[in-house]
């Protein structure tokens, strides 16, 4: 694994981890929606290629460079430490404001196969709430995504 990734989980098992610099925190989210994805079992493609759109149209990046991205996402997710540590983590070092663009990112990963798994659900809701998003907020931001799915 590249030095870059171990840096990364190094600092996200700190006890007070820094504040992201842009590409990390970009690694970190995009490890968000990797581990909700994987969640039930079945990382399936069209949660990668939702992973892979959201990571685009957020980050502004070509098509190749969220792929290249969520790879690296992948790998991050694999070694990121257990979900509650990673989220606060993750927490300590991204705002408010992109925290619950997150859980909508979530929400549409979730719902990218059709099927709302209670894995999925249950992570969800973990992440969220670890995330300082209360239920509430992120049941609008799930009907949001669901309008635009629909």
């Amino acid at each position: 694994m590249g030095a870059m990734f171990l840096d990364l989980i190094n600092r996200l098992t700190q006890p007070r981890p820094e504040p992201f610099q842009d590409g990390d925190a970009r690694l970190a989210l995009a490890a968000l929606l990797v581990r909700i994805a994987r969640s039930d079992g079945d990382y399936a493609a069209a949660e990668i290629g939702r992973i892979d759109r959201i990571l685009a149209a957020r980050f502004g990046l070509s098509p190749e460079e969220a792929v290249a991205l969520r790879r690296d996402a992948e790998e991050v997710e694999r070694q990121a430490p257990d979900t509650v540590r990673f989220t606060r983590a993750v927490k300590e070092a991204v705002a408010y404001e992109d925290r619950a663009a997150v859980i909508e990112a979530l929400w549409e990963v979730v719902l990218a196969d059709g099927i709302r798994d209670q894995e999925e659900d249950a992570l969800l809701r973990l992440v969220a709430d670890l995330l300082g998003v209360n239920d509430r907020n992120s049941n609008i931001l799930r009907k949001k995504v669901e309008a635009r799915q629909g």
